[in-house]
């Protein structure tokens, strides 16, 4: 009973999430910033970690937690085999198609947290960009019917525990 009522309440947050997505500029919005969450932005960082910071060091523990990270959300995937809510609902604003055929956890904010932490607990400067840049990616699942609310919180989840172990291992 718990878990169909949980399932219900995610369900119906999945559905008011994906309103918001018919908004005139809104939809247009998100479905840019989840474009840039696979992966523009995020070699964009890269560059700046070193063509600005001249930082081979968080730059390629950047690029290892990435990696190690893709390997984790594609096994999980593999595993859970949860159908996305735009699959499972009716999802009038669907203005993304799916990079994958599954839904736990969300690899944007995996990728998104992880990124975000260990560039900030270099470059604390950078904060004031990549905080709110990682918030709006992870309601662009949610708004773009990509994923369910669980899905970005293990995502966030994982991506923290990825970021932690990748400083705690590097020293950086």
């Amino acid at each position: 009973m718990y878990t169909s009522s949980l399932s219900h309440f995610e369900s119906d947050l999945c559905i008011r999430f994906n309103r918001i997505n018919r908004r005139r500029l809104i939809g247009p919005f998100f479905a840019t910033i989840s474009r840039l969450g696979n992966g523009a932005f995020w070699y964009a960082l890269l560059a700046v970690m070193l063509v600005v910071y001249h930082d081979w060091q968080v730059t390629l523990v950047m690029i290892c937690t990435g990696a190690c990270s893709t390997l984790l959300y594609r096994q999980i995937k593999s595993r859970t085999q949860r159908p996305r809510p735009c699959e499972s609902y009716a999802m009038p604003y669907l203005t993304v198609a799916p990079l994958d055929r599954f839904s736990f956890p969300s690899g944007h904010t995996l990728h998104a947290v992880g990124f975000t932490l260990i560039a900030c607990h270099a470059h604390t400067e950078l904060a004031w960009v990549l905080m709110p840049f990682t918030v709006m990616v992870a309601l662009s699942r949610l708004v773009l019917g990509l994923h369910y609310p669980s899905d970005v919180l293990m995502g966030a989840t994982l991506g923290s525990l990825m970021a932690v172990l990748a400083i705690s291992l590097t020293g950086i």
